[in-house]
Protein backbone atom coordinates (compact mmCIF):
# COMPACT_ATOMS: atom_id res chain seq x y z
CA UNK A 1 0.00 0.00 0.00
CA UNK A 2 1.67 3.33 -1.07
CA UNK A 3 1.11 6.18 1.31
CA UNK A 4 2.03 9.74 0.18
CA UNK A 5 2.60 12.69 2.37
CA UNK A 6 0.01 15.63 4.00
CA UNK A 7 2.37 18.62 2.81
CA UNK A 8 4.26 19.03 0.30
CA UNK A 9 8.36 17.94 0.30
CA UNK A 10 10.38 20.65 0.99
CA UNK A 11 13.39 19.87 -0.79
CA UNK A 12 15.63 23.02 -0.19
CA UNK A 13 15.33 21.99 3.27
CA UNK A 14 15.83 18.93 3.14
CA UNK A 15 19.30 19.61 0.53
CA UNK A 16 20.26 22.33 3.27
CA UNK A 17 19.77 19.86 6.35
CA UNK A 18 21.69 16.42 4.89
CA UNK A 19 25.05 18.38 4.83
CA UNK A 20 23.86 20.84 7.85
CA UNK A 21 23.34 17.42 10.35
CA UNK A 22 26.80 16.08 9.35
CA UNK A 23 28.55 19.60 10.08
CA UNK A 24 26.85 19.65 13.23
CA UNK A 25 26.82 15.99 14.66
CA UNK A 26 30.36 15.00 12.79
CA UNK A 27 32.63 17.05 11.05
CA UNK A 28 32.50 20.57 13.43
CA UNK A 29 32.70 18.68 16.41
CA UNK A 30 36.20 16.44 14.84
CA UNK A 31 37.53 19.73 14.23
CA UNK A 32 37.37 20.74 18.05
CA UNK A 33 40.64 21.06 19.70
CA UNK A 34 42.68 20.98 16.28
CA UNK A 35 46.25 22.34 17.23
CA UNK A 36 48.16 24.00 14.52
CA UNK A 37 51.04 20.89 14.85
CA UNK A 38 48.40 18.47 13.51
CA UNK A 39 46.96 21.08 10.98
CA UNK A 40 50.81 21.62 9.23
CA UNK A 41 51.29 17.44 10.17
CA UNK A 42 52.67 16.15 7.25
CA UNK A 43 52.07 12.51 7.42
CA UNK A 44 54.27 11.59 4.26
CA UNK A 45 57.27 13.15 2.62
CA UNK A 46 56.26 15.37 -0.51
CA UNK A 47 52.83 16.39 1.01
CA UNK A 48 50.89 18.85 -0.03
CA UNK A 49 50.03 21.97 2.64
CA UNK A 50 49.82 25.18 3.47
CA UNK A 51 53.34 27.04 3.45
CA UNK A 52 55.11 30.49 3.92
CA UNK A 53 55.14 32.10 1.14
CA UNK A 54 58.28 31.45 -0.59
CA UNK A 55 58.48 27.87 0.74
CA UNK A 56 56.32 26.01 -1.48
CA UNK A 57 57.63 22.25 -2.34
CA UNK A 58 55.01 21.54 -5.33
CA UNK A 59 55.59 22.97 -8.63
CA UNK A 60 53.16 25.33 -8.16
CA UNK A 61 51.65 27.76 -4.91
CA UNK A 62 48.82 30.23 -4.92
CA UNK A 63 48.02 32.48 -2.54
CA UNK A 64 47.64 36.24 -1.71
CA UNK A 65 48.73 36.23 1.85
CA UNK A 66 51.51 35.66 4.00
CA UNK A 67 50.94 31.56 3.29
CA UNK A 68 50.43 29.95 0.20
CA UNK A 69 48.83 26.71 -0.85
CA UNK A 70 50.65 24.40 -2.76
CA UNK A 71 48.94 22.71 -6.08
CA UNK A 72 50.27 21.67 -9.50
CA UNK A 73 48.13 21.91 -12.89
CA UNK A 74 47.06 19.45 -14.60
CA UNK A 75 47.34 17.52 -11.27
CA UNK A 76 49.71 14.88 -10.71
CA UNK A 77 48.73 11.15 -11.05
CA UNK A 78 48.41 9.58 -8.22
CA UNK A 79 47.82 12.57 -6.53
CA UNK A 80 49.91 13.82 -3.78
CA UNK A 81 48.55 13.19 0.00
CA UNK A 82 47.66 16.45 1.40
CA UNK A 83 47.40 17.55 5.21
CA UNK A 84 44.56 18.66 6.79
CA UNK A 85 45.60 22.85 6.11
CA UNK A 86 45.82 22.17 2.43
CA UNK A 87 42.25 20.36 2.88
CA UNK A 88 40.72 22.52 4.83
CA UNK A 89 41.98 25.49 2.25
CA UNK A 90 40.48 23.05 -0.71
CA UNK A 91 37.00 23.45 1.45
CA UNK A 92 37.27 27.10 2.34
CA UNK A 93 37.89 28.16 -0.97
CA UNK A 94 37.25 25.48 -3.60
CA UNK A 95 34.26 23.61 -2.35
CA UNK A 96 32.15 26.38 -0.54
CA UNK A 97 33.72 29.95 -0.77
CA UNK A 98 33.68 30.25 -4.96
CA UNK A 99 30.22 28.86 -4.87
CA UNK A 100 28.81 30.95 -2.24
CA UNK A 101 30.31 33.99 -4.31
CA UNK A 102 29.12 32.82 -7.38
CA UNK A 103 25.34 31.94 -6.29
CA UNK A 104 24.75 33.68 -2.78
CA UNK A 105 26.67 36.91 -3.66
CA UNK A 106 29.12 35.98 -0.58
CA UNK A 107 32.59 37.55 -0.75
CA UNK A 108 35.26 36.76 -3.80
CA UNK A 109 36.57 33.38 -3.16
CA UNK A 110 39.51 31.61 -5.83
CA UNK A 111 43.08 29.43 -4.84
CA UNK A 112 44.93 32.79 -5.97
CA UNK A 113 43.58 35.73 -3.84
CA UNK A 114 43.00 33.65 -0.70
CA UNK A 115 44.79 34.40 2.14
CA UNK A 116 45.45 31.05 3.84
CA UNK A 117 45.92 30.46 7.21
CA UNK A 118 48.82 29.59 9.01
CA UNK A 119 47.30 28.01 12.08
CA UNK A 120 44.58 26.13 12.92
CA UNK A 121 42.31 28.84 14.55
CA UNK A 122 42.49 30.88 11.21
CA UNK A 123 41.55 28.02 9.02
CA UNK A 124 38.72 26.85 11.95
CA UNK A 125 37.25 30.65 11.70
CA UNK A 126 37.95 30.30 7.78
CA UNK A 127 35.81 27.57 7.65
CA UNK A 128 32.98 28.67 9.76
CA UNK A 129 32.36 31.61 7.51
CA UNK A 130 32.79 29.58 4.31
CA UNK A 131 29.91 26.96 5.38
CA UNK A 132 27.92 29.89 6.99
CA UNK A 133 28.25 31.59 3.92
CA UNK A 134 27.10 28.42 1.91
CA UNK A 135 24.60 26.91 3.80
CA UNK A 136 22.71 30.40 4.26
CA UNK A 137 22.65 30.39 0.88
CA UNK A 138 21.02 27.15 0.28
CA UNK A 139 18.87 27.92 2.74
CA UNK A 140 17.39 30.81 0.85
CA UNK A 141 17.01 28.64 -2.68
CA UNK A 142 13.17 28.40 -3.85
CA UNK A 143 12.01 25.25 -5.59
CA UNK A 144 12.29 27.31 -8.94
CA UNK A 145 15.72 28.02 -7.93
CA UNK A 146 16.59 24.45 -7.23
CA UNK A 147 15.37 23.75 -10.98
CA UNK A 148 18.04 26.72 -12.27
CA UNK A 149 21.14 25.62 -14.19
CA UNK A 150 24.32 26.58 -12.35
CA UNK A 151 25.93 28.73 -15.51
CA UNK A 152 29.34 28.57 -16.67
CA UNK A 153 31.14 29.70 -13.50
CA UNK A 154 30.65 25.85 -12.86
CA UNK A 155 32.19 23.83 -15.39
CA UNK A 156 30.85 20.35 -15.41
CA UNK A 157 27.67 21.33 -13.82
CA UNK A 158 27.24 24.39 -16.06
CA UNK A 159 24.01 23.05 -17.44
CA UNK A 160 22.84 21.17 -14.47
CA UNK A 161 20.38 22.36 -12.07
CA UNK A 162 21.74 24.07 -8.65
CA UNK A 163 19.60 20.96 -7.00
CA UNK A 164 23.30 18.78 -8.09
CA UNK A 165 25.45 21.13 -6.74
CA UNK A 166 24.08 21.37 -3.69
CA UNK A 167 24.21 17.40 -3.77
CA UNK A 168 27.63 17.68 -4.79
CA UNK A 169 28.46 20.60 -2.47
CA UNK A 170 27.53 17.82 0.49
CA UNK A 171 29.20 15.18 -1.04
CA UNK A 172 32.72 17.14 -1.43
CA UNK A 173 32.35 18.36 2.59
CA UNK A 174 31.46 15.02 3.86
CA UNK A 175 34.65 13.50 1.82
CA UNK A 176 37.38 16.05 2.77
CA UNK A 177 35.50 16.26 6.16
CA UNK A 178 35.82 12.46 6.59
CA UNK A 179 39.67 12.84 5.56
CA UNK A 180 40.52 15.18 7.90
CA UNK A 181 38.74 13.09 10.72
CA UNK A 182 41.07 10.46 9.26
CA UNK A 183 44.12 12.49 9.58
CA UNK A 184 43.55 13.64 13.25
CA UNK A 185 43.19 10.07 14.07
CA UNK A 186 46.53 9.03 12.40
CA UNK A 187 48.24 11.95 13.94
CA UNK A 188 47.44 10.84 17.48
CA UNK A 189 48.72 7.70 17.05
CA UNK A 190 51.81 8.55 14.89
CA UNK A 191 54.96 6.36 15.91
Amino acid sequence: METTLAAPLDWTGQLAEQLDWHWRNQLRPRLDGLTDDEYLWEPVGGAWSVRPRGTATAPMAAGGGDFTIDFAYPEPDPPPVTTIAWRLGHVIVGVLGQRAASHFGGPPADYVHHHYAGDAAGALEQLDAAYAAWTTGVRGLSVEDLRRTCGPAEGAYAEAPIAMLVLHINREVIHHGAEIALLRDLYRRRG
